[in-house]
């Protein structure tokens, strides 16, 4: 395989080195590094999720498991911030991110840096952060990032990658950031080049997990246009609605979900101005002055979510808003699948336009 498909630069780190690496710049900062960030198994022995977490000694990190289960957005576009007075944040490190959760940055790099308007406390965190992603080797049930153009591992916008050979990690560069991290990699273990075939294993277990996905998502076709689903039966989505109790959970575990509501407060001493994550999925959320709002029933907000993700978000950025991390089937009180929804409403009857 050539090396180029890769990165820039490939080098071979054995797994235990790397760990202790990382719990050395959380306790001596180095780089700079005031945070490292790891997912780690729930503690619940029931749970078969992975949740992130700061490093200490205890830490055992997951990283060649599936995705967390909150989305890598939490940790850069919080549930509840303060905008004003800012926090500039500190420098962090977080490791184990997903190709589902680093494809969600495109979606939210576009809608929150951009030449018309620029966030500047998720700007912030992004300029003060260095993410090392790392491939799936596992999958969970309601994975389905081929299903949606996407793969289990990461071949863009990654500062360092992980792939997982044997008891060694295979590293790439991605980013500046990713090549002034290595060279503090380089101060602190061994590094080598890669002497055998160690790339020909990575890419036989990165197919190895595709067919996985494929055949776990065998039965749900593929698209590459999903404009049929703003001109399906409205029946359907009535249908597929009644199950939805409207929590918002999906929109809160979403990787691309951004909806916020601005609102001011008093310390006592200041003033600051707090957002919070909102949701289309609430009945308040679109209500204006007066009470009218433009969804009322819960079915019209339903299939709003359905079309931000794959029809208004392709029509802003060029691109869907699903990544395929399942994460909305996991968490739905009404046990919706969301794969089914989207499959049946674009084989519906089209009403006219």
């Amino acid at each position: 395989m050539d090396k180029r498909a890769f990165g820039r630069q490939i080098m071979i780190v054995k797994a235990q080195d790397f760990l202790s690496f990382l719990i050395k710049c959380q306790k001596e900062s180095l780089g700079g590094f005031r945070q490292v960030i790891v997912p780690r198994k729930s503690r619940n022995p029931e749970d078969n999720q992975q949740l992130f977490e700061e490093i200490n000694d205890s830490t055992e990190p997951v990283l060649e498991s599936y995705r967390t289960i909150d989305p890598l957005r939490a940790l850069f576009y919080f549930s509840r911030e303060t905008l004003l007075p800012a926090d500039k944040g500190k420098k962090r490190l977080i490791v184990g991110a997903k190709g589902c959760d680093m494809a969600a940055f495109q979606i939210l790099d576009k809608a929150l840096i951009n030449e018309d308007f620029v966030d500047p406390v998720y700007q912030a965190w992004r300029e003060q952060t260095t993410i090392i992603s790392t491939d799936c080797a596992e999958i969970c049930d309601s994975c389905h990032c081929t299903l949606v153009g996407g793969k289990p591992y990461t071949d863009q916008n990654y500062d360092l990658n992980l792939s997982g050979v044997g008891q060694h990690y295979l590293i790439t560069i991605g980013s500046q950031k990713g090549e002034e991290l290595l060279k503090i990699m380089k101060e602190v273990v061994d590094l080598s080049l890669p002497q055998g075939d160690e790339i020909d294993k990575i890419k036989k277990n990165r197919d190895a997990v595709v067919v996985k996905l494929n055949e776990q998502n065998s039965r749900f076709s593929r698209s590459e246009d999903y404009s049929a689903l703003r001109k399906s039966d409205i029946e359907g989505w009535i249908d597929d609605s009644k199950s939805c109790i409207g929590c918002g959970g999906c929109t809160n575990i979403c990787p691309t979900c951004y909806c916020i509501i601005i609102n001011d407060d008093s310390t006592g001493e200041e003033f600051i101005k707090v957002r919070s994550a909102d949701s289309c999925q609430l009945h308040g959320y679109a209500r204006v002055a007066g009470g009218d709002t433009p969804r009322p029933k819960m079915y019209q907000r339903f299939r709003n979510r359905y079309l931000c993700k794959f029809d208004y978000m392709k029509s802003n950025f060029d691109m869907i808003g699903c990544t395929g991390c399942g994460r909305c089937i996991d968490v739905c009180a009404g046990e919706i699948e969301f794969r089914e929804v989207v499959q049946k409403n674009m084989q519906l009857p089209k009403v006219q336009e």
